[in-house]
């Protein structure tokens, strides 16, 4: 497969620069794989295409509040993004503009934090060490801003509202946006019809902001992502009667890169630089859950493995047509 193969045009009004006041009032476009129909609904209706049977599957890490300005020691601003801890006072972030960031510098940032530049990744991220003395942690919480992505320009007043409302696990740069349609309300409601729920983990990192550079696809390396799954999750898995039902392309990495068999997980946590082309044996995954994604990403590649690459080709179109919000505040998808 090439990467212009999964090309669109996207209409800069369409990228959705801030979340609906109520999570589920969000549209939903949904896609029969088999039949290849496509219906136009709201998120609210998501009941109607759920079966007592199904299994659904959520992500539940958490964003940490991580973008931090400041400048270097030898002056010049820069702009960090934590995206995973190292070890205590170690992280790995990313750093604009990098190139102007060397091994050795001393970074000023907010309230006084300092960070020495002590590695660099091959995928161009720096690993930094905070002074001993400071709690990154405990200043995050007060200062680190929330990291949302490039195209979304439009400053969040609720920090919360970029986070599931099942959030729980901290690591995340980025949220599991197909999570963010869900309330407390629309779980009940899942709950009540008898309908099987597990939680798996998996921190999204620097994949998620990488561009595939490569018109091979074959050619394209995949950062890492720490992913946990539970002895419960994978029991909840391994003993489902219906569908297993994925909430989110993060969900549907982590389930099929500890898969052992079809319908079969192992427990385990790790890293997982899982790449999801076209053509892909899904062993777990079977009906998904996901928002509209950038063109040439590693998501809508993902989904068009899943749901074919024609049928998800026609989707967007659709999607484009009817003024679908697009990316991680817009409408979403379920495909099944």
């Amino acid at each position: 497969m090439r990467l212009s193969d999964f090309d669109y045009a996207l209409p800069e009004e369409l990228i959705a620069q801030e979340p609906l006041a109520e999570r589920d009032r969000s549209r939903l476009l949904v896609a029969d794989r088999e039949r290849q129909l496509i219906e136009h609904r709201t998120f609210a209706d998501l009941l109607d295409y759920l079966r007592e049977d199904d299994l659904m599957v959520f992500n539940n890490t958490r964003v940490v509040a991580a973008r931090l300005n400041g400048h270097k020691d030898t002056g010049g601003k820069v702009e960090v993004l934590l995206l995973r801890s190292i070890s205590p006072g170690v992280w790995e972030a990313m750093v604009k503009p990098g190139r102007r960031v060397a091994v050795g510098a001393r970074l000023i940032l907010d309230q006084g934090l300092t960070a020495d530049v002590i590695d660099r990744s091959d995928a161009g991220s720096r690993i930094l060490r905070f002074a001993a003395d400071i709690d990154p942690d405990e200043l995050l919480a007060r200062v680190g801003q929330v990291p949302l992505p490039p195209y979304i320009h439009k400053r969040l007043d609720d920090p919360e509202r970029y986070q599931t409302v099942y959030a729980a696990a901290k690591g995340s740069a980025a949220a599991p946006t197909a999570g963010l349609h869900f309330t407390p309300a629309l779980l009940a409601g899942i709950r009540a019809r008898g309908i099987a729920m597990a939680f798996v983990t998996l921190h999204v990192g620097l994949a998620t902001f990488r561009p595939v550079r490569t018109e091979n696809l074959d050619d394209h390396d995949m950062h890492t992502e720490f992913f946990e799954v539970s002895p419960e999750a994978a029991e909840a898995v391994n003993s489902a009667r219906g569908r297993i039902v994925c909430v989110g392309t993060t969900t549907a990495r982590t389930l099929e890169s500890v898969a052992v068999g079809k319908r079969k997980i192992a427990a385990r946590s790790g890293e997982t630089n899982l790449f999801i082309k076209p053509p892909y044996d899904f062993k777990i995954v079977e009906a998904l859950i996901t928002n509209f994604h950038t063109p040439k990403s590693t998501l809508l590649i993902l989904i068009s493995a899943f749901a074919g690459t024609d049928f998800v080709r026609r989707a967007y179109e659709e999607a484009v047509r009817q003024q679908y919000r697009f990316l991680s505040f817009g409408d979403a998808m379920l495909l099944y």
